[in-house]
């Protein structure tokens, strides 16, 4: 729509809207397509009085009624709505550098206000469920195979296919606890369609030619926005947003769910693109579609679950970089020495008074505590977080147990030793203070001659800059998950 009182006119492939000084009034054309009917007058009024009636839930003001016109012994239904201004338009604000920090406060505050009081039942909760979103996700790739070799990279569709049902795969535990996030929602939240305004945002046009695309987890209807903020190269801002959001709805989702409905919205804009390419052959279209195909891939990526072992033997730095890593990527850490003094009900600083291989150390305890970090590392996993396990895992048949936990949680298991000179590390060692970790020079010693080979893990030395040590660990939890490739071209961003 265009601001301003002259004249104008807007045309669809299904609408018309006819702009006149503050008022906009909107008709359905009198077509059949694969998503709507509206070949008769009675089924183009229904229509526009649904349109009506679910957009009054955001909009009231803005969505004023409906009316006819009339002549040559004919009379055509009109959705009456109140006319926005252009220059107020959020996708126009973003593309012209203006801050909208605190235009998409506001949003973010209405946008959880409505899914507060949204309508939800046990039939609008399955639609939004995990099956049903892994059928969404089917539906909409199966669109995408014949674009594979034009406009989409070759291995682009089948890539965006195994992170997306991996990430399905293993989060049953995740999507159960989200049935009551399921709301009759907006469905289709495009910065085009939010307009800010001095006494607040409106937020207009929802979908509304099938239910069940509206019937949605909160987080998956902001999502859309966050996903078109970043297209649109904001993605600062669609960060920003989603944590707003997520403050006003306190939902506590793992950042890993909030990228997968980015790239769920990334997709079905790739494969509208793809759509649009095909009716005309716009370049543009395919671009778009190329890049949106791209944007859901790097949030696969960045939100696939991991379980990362960062090991090493004592004094080599693996606390150190584990805390990092952890802090880096947002994932949970757990940590071997602190939960075997927790186990013992000891204060993670006080000494246990074992030597290596006896008491809290000798085989049962080491055993417990292994069996417990990979038991918590399971349940956070299926919970959509990524988990660091900070211990030595210098045991191949203990890694060989996480490399089981990661299958089953269909999460990406990181492999990570820490190494130092040995004069380097037993000066650590001696220097320690109130430390969780018991070990000794002589344990350390003792360690390293029984300790099993580790060929797969990453090697990161910490005998430099710890900020080194760090980003060496923190590439190689990136490297865990490929990027998307179009054979024979340059890698795809990650």
């Amino acid at each position: 729509m265009t601001g301003g009182p002259g004249a104008a006119v807007r045309e669809t492939h299904v609408g018309v809207v006819v702009l006149l000084g503050d008022r906009a009034y909107k008709l359905k054309k009198p077509v059949r397509t694969a998503f709507c009917d509206f070949s008769s007058a009675e089924l183009r009024r229904a229509a526009l009085d649904r349109e009506l009636a679910l957009n009054r839930r955001l909009a009231p003001d803005v969505y004023l009624g409906t009316a006819e016109v009339t002549g040559a012994g004919c009379a055509e239904p009109v959705l009456v709505m109140r006319r926005m201004p252009d220059d107020r338009r959020l996708a126009t604000l973003v593309a012209d550098g203006r801050d909208v920090t605190a235009d998409l406060r506001r949003v973010a505050r209405l946008l959880a206000a409505f899914h507060a009081g949204a309508r939800r039942s046990a039939a609008i909760a399955a639609e939004g469920g995990r099956d049903a979103l892994r059928e969404r996700w089917r539906r909409n790739l199966d669109e995408l195979e014949p674009f594979r070799d034009g406009p989409l990279p070759a291995a682009g569709p089948a890539t965006v296919r195994r992170l997306a049902m991996r990430f399905l795969d293993g989060r049953g535990p995740l999507f159960a606890r989200r049935e009551d996030r399921v709301v009759d929602g907006h469905g289709d939240l495009i910065a085009g369609d939010v307009f800010c305004l001095d006494d607040g945002p409106r937020v207009l046009d929802c979908l509304d030619f099938d239910d069940r695309l509206r019937f949605v987890d909160g987080l998956d209807d902001a999502a859309f926005l966050a996903m078109d903020l970043e297209r649109l190269g904001a993605a600062a801002a669609a960060q920003r947003f989603l944590d707003d959001y997520a403050e006003f709805a306190g939902d506590p989702a793992p950042a890993a769910l909030a990228h997968h409905y980015v790239a769920y919205r990334a997709g079905v804009r790739a494969k509208v693109a793809c759509l649009r390419h095909a009716q005309n052959g716009d370049e543009s279209a395919a671009a778009d579609a190329r890049a949106h195909l791209e944007l859901a891939a790097t949030h696969l990526r960045r939100g696939a679950p991991r379980l990362a072992l960062v090991g090493g033997l004592p004094g080599t730095g693996k606390t150190t970089v584990a805390g990092l890593l952890a802090d880096r990527t947002g994932a949970v850490l757990l940590s071997s020495d602190r939960l075997r003094k927790e186990r013992a009900g000891l204060d993670p600083a006080t000494p246990a008074g074992s030597d290596y291989g006896t008491g809290l150390y000798d085989p049962a305890h080491t055993a417990d505590v292994y069996t417990e970090l990979l038991h918590r590392a399971r349940e956070l996993t299926g919970l959509g977080e990524s988990v660091v396990l900070d211990a030595s895992w210098t045991d191949a048949g203990w890694r060989a147990r996480a490399r089981a936990v990661a299958d089953e949680a269909c999460a990406e298991l990181v492999h990570v030793r820490c190494v130092a000179p040995p004069v380097v590390a037993a000066g650590r060692i001696r220097s320690r203070r109130r430390s969780a970790s018991d070990a000794t020079v002589a344990v350390a010693e003792q360690m390293a001659a029984t300790a099993d080979p580790w060929p797969e893990a990453v090697e990161v030395a910490t005998d430099g800059p710890v900020e080194d040590s760090a980003a060496h660990a923190e590439r190689a939890w990136a490297d865990s998950v490929a990027p998307l490739r179009d054979p024979g071209g340059p890698p795809g961003r990650g």
